[in-house]
């Protein structure tokens, strides 16, 4: 049953994007408003966008389907069903869909024949527990975060014994080998690089209340210098995120009235804007022809929002 409780706001400014410091002033468009894209989801999550195509893919977890939103026709479907209870998903250096898998516990490829290539299932030699997120550096490097929130029960995955700790991984564009990067985040969640790539972002998502982990990353792919970039307030729930050019991180946000939306930090930590929705947002990313559109994958719905910046050309 679709929800027709939602209105956009018939006013400039939009009153659900809130301005927390003099600084977001300048990234809020003054005739602009969130717009409802899409719902009727059970769990929206993992939004990718594909300007070669015009479109936006999501995943809808309990339903176990990828769905798209074509920005032509503004219309939504069905790209994949059968999805193995998908999660985050991006693209490859070349283009190509990255999924995270909670059914089969695996990162896998579509490639542009539809047919699908197996990038992790394992690591040393015992299963992965159910990867999260995903995302890829400028050098081909594909990383991602293993917590265990698909193996907790029957909605978005199956109960299963958990085989290895929560890592983050690094899997070698050249060799394909798959490195734990970092063992130390419980429960890793959301994750994103600064758009220098010096910088990676963690959510930890086993931590009360839950956190931002932030790491310096090397050249050649080594975490260090491990600190905490926010730690939520109480009822706060950081999710998956993404960085705008000018390095500020915006993030899937929860869970309670007031919280749900997203939240948006400067490169010092300082809060400096929230958008309303009725929703907790699980994750979102920039897309639309000039890369300044914020896609919202929320709970039920699919979210946007035309900001004045553009996002990060990372995946």
């Amino acid at each position: 049953m679709q929800d027709t409780s939602w209105n956009p706001s018939p006013r400039y400014p939009d009153p659900r994007v809130e301005v927390l410091d003099p600084r977001f002033l300048k990234y809020r468009l003054f005739h602009a408003t969130v717009e409802r894209l899409h719902t009727g989801c059970r769990w929206s999550e993992g939004p990718v966008w594909f300007g070669d195509g015009r479109y936006l893919l999501w995943s809808d977890l309990p339903n176990e389907r990828i769905m798209k939103w074509d920005e032509s026709s503004e219309t939504a479907s069905v790209y994949r069903n059968n999805s193995n209870i998908s999660n985050g998903n991006t693209r490859d250096r070349q283009g190509r869909l990255l999924s995270c898998e909670h059914a089969s516990r695996r990162v896998t490829r579509t490639e542009y024949d539809g047919s699908i290539t197996v990038i992790a299932d394992s690591f040393e030699g015992k299963r992965l527990n159910s990867p999260n997120d995903i995302i890829v550096k400028s050098d081909g490097s594909i990383w991602f975060t293993d917590p265990p929130f698909g193996l907790l029960g029957w909605y978005e995955g199956a109960p299963a014994e958990q085989e290895l700790p929560t890592n983050i991984y690094r899997v070698d564009p050249i060799s394909g080998k798959i490195e734990a990067v970092c063992t130390t985040v419980e429960r890793p969640n959301g994750l994103c690089f600064s758009p220098d790539e010096k910088l990676l972002y963690v959510v930890e998502s086993g931590a009360t209340p839950r956190r931002i982990r932030l790491f310096d990353v090397s050249g050649d792919g080594r975490l260090t210098n491990d600190r905490v970039f926010k730690t939520a307030e109480p009822g706060g729930s950081p999710d998956g995120f993404r960085c705008d050019e000018e390095g500020n991180l915006w993030a899937g946000w929860g869970m309670g009235e007031g919280l749900d939306g997203v939240r948006i930090f400067a490169p010092d930590a300082t809060q400096i804007g929230h958008i309303h929705l009725p929703e907790r947002c699980a994750n979102l990313c920039f897309g639309g022809a000039k890369r300044n559109r914020l896609y919202m994958a929320a709970s039920h719905s699919l979210y946007a929002l035309y900001v004045n910046v553009r996002g990060a050309t990372q995946c």
